[in-house]
């Protein structure tokens, strides 16, 4: 059972990593499901065409009603700051998607970084600072080949890249394979 793979101990960072519906964010639902407290769950994904849509629907549906969604597709720090201290459980999903969002949508190399990081200063504080649980779910992104484009790989080198750093933060680190949780770090 999860619960005896993954800490419910507070003050603590954990990554959660994967490929596409390796069951990432079933994994980071369970730990905060343990307890009836206020939970947040910050969202990056946009309902951009009717199949997303769908998933949102369904993610909402798997997660239930007792948690407060922040729906934040470019500025997950400055989500994550204004929320810090009020919540034992937040969940930030996903990081890739964020990633997308950010190059879709503000493809800016100044204003990318700018934002990567925020997060990682945000990390660092939180880490530091309060006593909840911070979970994060990323796609892996590289264990596949390399993309023919230079869009796509410019977002695999920048996922690629955050990951390693949220991932050196976190106290703890999965990789989801076909829904079992392997811990790499912690």
């Amino acid at each position: 059972m999860i619960k005896n793979k993954m800490s419910n101990h507070k003050n603590k960072i954990i990554f959660i990593t994967g490929g596409a519906k390796s069951g990432k964010s079933s994994l980071a639902l369970k730990p905060a499901s343990l307890y009836s407290v206020k939970k947040a769950y910050i969202a990056t994904a946009e309902p951009l065409d009717a199949e997303m849509l769908e998933r949102i629907d369904r993610h909402k549906r798997q997660r239930g009603l007792d948690w407060d969604v922040f729906e934040e597709p470019l500025k997950i720090g400055d989500s994550i700051k204004k929320i810090m201290g009020e919540y034992p459980f937040i969940i930030i999903d996903c990081l890739t998607l964020w990633v997308s969002n950010l190059l879709t949508r503000q493809d800016n190399e100044r204003f990318i970084e700018k934002e990567l990081q925020k997060l990682i200063t945000v990390l660092d504080l939180f880490h530091n600072n309060y006593g909840s649980q911070l979970i994060i779910v990323s796609n892996e992104v590289g264990m596949g080949i390399v993309p023919d484009n230079t869009l796509s790989r410019r977002f695999m080198d920048i996922a690629g890249m955050l990951n390693q750093k949220v991932a050196e933060i976190a106290d703890e680190v999965y990789l989801t394979v076909s829904g079992i949780p392997v811990k790499i770090k912690g």
